[in-house]
């Protein structure tokens, strides 16, 4: 089947959903938007530099650009000139992007923004083939050796465009598009080389059952555009008509909700596990009846999730209960977020369904899928029937099988080319008569949905010989209002332990109650009734676990992991490895008193 191109599947929906807002962004006062028609003209007028400057077929163009306009003119500029685009992700440190960049070969390089030609400037010397640079929206501070974005598209006009048009009738969907290089846990990270094909197949098979109304939806955008997840949404969103809010900096998300009023959005479990921490530390710092009501409508949200996420139906007294607890909180939360979303799409790592649950119950429906950077990504989703707890079922043309060891294996029209410059590691992953695996550990339900247990490298082997999933174990943790994040430790080890982050603002509310106040996180981190507290929690959340999966011991933390410490990838998973390596003292305190093999740390 031939699924077209990404500049060809631009140009139809620039033709099929002309609209003044294709794009947003966050001026110096307000939100502002570029039309359909000027962003063509951008794109048009960016591909006849890119060509001028000698990008042909095949050509790898670097991108370094936060989630803003100039990011998607530079993606479709480039490949409508025939070349495939590098993201780098706008916070890369300095080692991966030069690692990225010369890797790939790139001989020319688009950045966006004054932060991110700074970060640029500090690896030029160190890339050696790159010899032109095009920079969007640095002000003054452009050195004379590069190009300004602003000056190139200026004059694009009708003979850009036509010249645009007869390149974008050239790309063929075999093509390649992209290079994105995983983030990685361990390693130098890997080139997945996607397609045309790879891209747009995805786009069209697993949002088949999504319409998008350009009148009346508005999409936003903060996931990283260098990732794939991100990405591949947009292009949903753009082929669509759907408008596209950007938002260059998660922190700045929350104020974005409220102004735009999104009715789509994508996120990463950890996104919808902040709102959750936040709303419990909000609701923590509640007294007398405002706490009375905050509580009530927590416990209605437990027992109504059965019923507002369709397994079950619901007494009268419970509607009831909903609808007062609607009206006094669950409209207010909704009222943070936009008030007007309606299809919310969870990727990147599994989210809990506990979690889940809790937010359908409050009206914000979230629908969990499943997929990789080398499968464009999406294999499953939950939408639109969606099963609690799962990762959905296999999307339109994708196969999915379980391997006996558990290890989840998948076939498709968006699996990936291979590993740029590795085929080494490709024939690893890749079968010569297409099976991708994964990685992953899971099962399919007798309706074929598909649930993740874990990252098969990421399973631990007690020194009994037990193997214990931790991610399942994490996300219960982190399901109490009084933990934030969560890490299970026990490889090679004689039990499993954990390190966990307390949420200090709600274990200060609760510990308040007895008095007790605390200077800092170290301090509230360090007291003896903190510990009590976690632990009451970790026992009442971890009772279905069996013997060897159970929490014997654990460590807090003063502060949660982060990216710029090293311990999470820019998808916000955890980078265990690291983890542990940081606090490896810590880590054999916990194993002080018993004689056991010490696990081997690598990078």
């Amino acid at each position: 089947m031939n699924y077209g191109t990404l500049p060809s599947r631009f140009l139809s929906a620039v033709e099929e959903h002309p609209s003044p807002r294709a794009q947003m962004f966050r001026g110096p006062e307000r939100w502002e938007a570029i039309s359909s028609q000027e962003m063509m003209r951008r794109v048009a007028g960016l591909s006849n530099a890119f060509v001028e400057l000698g990008v042909k077929t095949g050509d790898r163009v670097g991108l370094l650009a936060p989630n803003c306009p100039e990011w998607h003119t530079a993606d479709f500029a480039i490949t409508g000139s025939g070349g495939a685009t590098v993201p780098v992700y706008f916070n890369e440190s300095p080692d991966r992007m030069t690692y990225i960049l010369n890797h790939c070969g790139a001989q020319v390089v688009f950045v966006a923004g004054a932060k991110q030609l700074q970060k640029f400037l500090e690896v030029r010397g160190q890339l050696k083939e790159v010899q032109q640079v095009i920079v969007a929206g640095a002000g003054d501070a452009l050195p004379a050796e590069f190009l300004r974005y602003e000056t190139l598209i200026a004059s694009a006009g009708p003979s850009e465009i036509a010249a645009y048009r007869l390149r974008a009738a050239k790309v063929l969907s075999s093509q390649l598009s992209s290079i994105i290089y995983t983030s990685g846990t361990t390693g130098e990270p890997k080139g997945v080389m996607l397609t045309h094909s790879n891209f747009c197949s995805n786009v069209s098979d697993s949002c088949r059952d999504l319409v998008l109304h350009p009148a009346t939806d508005l999409a936003i955008s903060f996931l990283p555009l260098a990732h794939v997840y991100g990405r591949m949404l947009d292009y949903l969103y753009i082929f669509n008509g759907c408008p596209v809010a950007y938002v260059e900096a998660v922190e700045n998300v929350a104020q974005a909700l409220v102004e735009v009023h999104p009715t789509v959005l994508a996120a990463v479990p950890r996104f919808f596990e902040k709102i959750y921490a936040r709303l419990m530390e909000q609701g923590s710092k509640n007294t007398g009846v405002k706490r009375k009501i905050f509580d009530f409508a927590m416990q209605t949200a437990r027992e109504a999730a059965a019923w507002r996420s369709g397994e079950k139906d619901a007494s009268p007294a419970l509607r009831l209960k909903w609808a007062i607890a609607d009206k006094l909180v669950y409209s207010k939360i909704r009222a943070g977020t936009g008030g007007k979303l309606r299809v919310v799409l969870s990727g990147g790592a599994p989210l809990s369904k506990d979690l889940a649950e809790f937010f359908w119950a409050i009206g914000i429906p979230i629908y969990q899928g499943y997929g990789l950077t080398e499968t464009s990504p999406v294999l499953t989703s939950n939408y639109p029937k969606n099963r609690m707890g799962s990762s959905g079922r296999p999307i339109l043309n994708v196969q999915i099988r379980i391997a006996e060891d558990g290890e989840i294996i998948a076939k498709g029209p968006c699996v990936m080319q291979g590993y740029y410059k590795s085929p080494e590691s490709t024939r690893e992953v890749l079968s010569e008569d297409g099976w991708f695996r994964t990685g992953d550990i899971g099962y399919l339900d007798k309706d074929n949905y598909l649930f993740i247990t874990d990252r098969k490298k990421d399973l631990l082997k007690t020194a009994a010989g037990k193997f214990v999933a931790p991610q399942p174990i994490e996300n219960s943790l982190k399901n109490s209002p009084y933990i934030l994040n969560a890490m299970v430790v026990g490889d090679q080890r004689k039990f499993v332990v954990a390190l966990i982050v307390p949420n200090h603002a709600t274990v200060a509310a609760k510990l308040a109650e007895e008095g007790l106040k605390f200077t800092s996180n170290a301090e509230l981190a360090a007291h003896p009734r903190t510990y009590a507290l976690i632990e009451k929690e970790i026992a009442r959340l971890t009772t279905h676990l069996a013997q060897y999966e159970t929490i014997k011991r654990f460590a807090l933390l003063a502060d949660d992991f982060t990216f710029a410490d090293g311990n999470l990838t820019f998808t916000m998973k955890l980078k265990r490895r690291v983890v542990e390596r940081q606090h490896h003292d810590l880590i054999d305190k916990l194993y002080s008193d018993v004689a056991e093999p010490r696990p081997v740390i690598q990078d």
